[in-house]
């Protein structure tokens, strides 16, 4: 069954972007999954179709109103998750993207201006979600963000379905480092351990390399770690 993408913007346009490129391409093109960008104004009324309208309570900046959001998101709502890209939401997670990508799709909402109509984004239920502490022109480069960490994830899509267990985020470890050819470069050798042929000494040096760069570079990820370890052994 085809995974399908639906994006409701005011730039259509922007899509698919990158993700009609490499692995994400060949799998659009190969019909893996499938990905429709809705315009949000199609759903504006009026001779000037006004998407936005000036803030209850003042302020600087517009905000997008709930009857087009509301309008747009019926069009394509068919009980796939509806998610909101915004800075306020929680965290992007590779947990996410598993989720998603084991479901029969999404369909994301992006913002501009100051934001949505509150009331929508409620009564549509929709999960806001954020792809980090900084602020984007709109909701459109969080989306491929998103997608892109989903489409990889179906099956088909990777080269080896082994990549996905031993990447970042897997486990709550980051990746160990990579090495390949030539053995020896600008006087800096690969380490001698994958040059053994010991498949059980490369596998733990690997652990013991992502374990350290975990600890010093994501002790939150770290603690998150040693808790699930824990659990498996009580």
């Amino acid at each position: 069954m085809t995974w399908r993408a639906t994006v409701l913007t005011l730039f259509p346009a922007m899509f698919p972007g990158p993700l009609g490129q490499s692995l994400a391409g060949r799998a659009l093109t190969a019909g893996i999954w499938s990905l429709d960008a809705i315009d949000i104004r199609d759903f504006a009324r009026g001779p000037h179709r006004q998407v936005d309208d000036t803030p209850f309570g003042g302020g600087p900046g517009m905000v997008m109103r709930a009857d087009v959001v509301d309008a747009a998101i019926a069009s394509a709502a068919d009980g796939r998750p509806l998610i909101y890209v915004t800075p306020r939401g929680r965290p992007l997670a590779q947990n996410d993207a598993r989720t998603l990508a084991e479901g029969p799709g999404v369909v994301i909402l992006c913002g501009r201006f100051e934001g949505i109509d509150q009331r929508v984004i409620e009564a549509r239920q929709a999960t806001e979600i954020s792809i980090g502490d900084y602020v984007l022109s709109g909701g459109e480069l969080a989306a491929l963000v998103i997608l892109d960490a989903c489409v990889r994830l179906l099956p088909g899509v990777m080269g080896a379905a082994e990549s996905a267990t031993e990447e970042s985020f897997a486990h709550f470890l980051l990746e160990y480092p990579h090495y390949t050819r030539p053995a020896e470069w600008s006087g800096h050798a690969v380490p001698p351990v994958l040059l053994s042929g010991n498949h059980a000494a490369i596998a733990a040096w690997r652990r013991s390399e992502a374990e350290t760069l975990t600890k010093i570079r994501r002790p939150d990820l770290w603690a998150a770690h040693h808790s699930a370890m824990k659990g498996q052994t009580q």
